[in-house]
């Protein structure tokens, strides 16, 4: 057996090279600190949990002032962007710090949270159940307590992989039992 415990760390621009070949969506991760200043950031790292509670998790820079203001507040929103919403991705990801009057948003009146309202589909607001350092970056937990919507058609996601921002340009393959390849074998 090999111990991988003396194992050199691979280096971490070839893990950004492997990840990079790893697409996902993006949404811009919201807040709004004590003092009522909104935050958010360019967020890729989003991923589903648990359904029992609903919970999703983001990684958050751990220097971040998004992650800052989040924790203040023990909550947040996840913005899932539209497929034409790249210039806003950019924008959030470059830390400009006049983002918010940059972009058409909203304080959802139950939760407090900045919504995106021309770019994202779907907004799930969120509390803050429990975080977890990991490196440079902190893993925050969210029981979702809420999830609107803004779509009003079949929405295409904003993907980004390979270095670049991606778009659906196909019709997604129906689940199985509605023609979907499996029920087609």
């Amino acid at each position: 057996m090999t111990d991988t415990a003396s194992r050199p760390l691979v280096d971490p621009t070839q893990f950004r090279s492997l990840m990079a070949t790893h697409p996902s969506g993006v949404a811009i991760v919201t807040t709004s600190a004590a003092d009522g200043k909104p935050w958010g950031m360019t967020c890729s790292s989003v991923c589903s949990v648990a359904l029992r509670p609903p919970t999703l998790l983001v990684c958050l820079r751990a220097q971040s002032p998004t992650l800052a203001a989040l924790l203040e507040v023990s909550a947040f929103a996840v913005n899932l962007l539209c497929d034409h919403a790249e210039p806003v991705a950019q924008l959030f990801a470059s830390g400009a710090p006049d983002r918010f009057e940059k972009v058409g948003w909203v304080r959802d009146p139950e939760s407090g949270m900045p919504h995106l309202v021309e770019d994202a589909h779907t907004v799930a607001d969120c509390r803050v159940s429990r975080t977890l350092p990991v490196g440079d970056h902190v893993v925050v937990f969210g029981e979702v307590v809420r999830v609107g919507t803004h779509a009003v058609e079949p929405v295409r996601p904003l993907l980004y992989g390979t270095r670049r921002y991606w778009s659906l340009a196909v019709t997604p393959v129906p689940p199985d039992g509605e023609g979907g390849a499996a029920s087609r074998q």
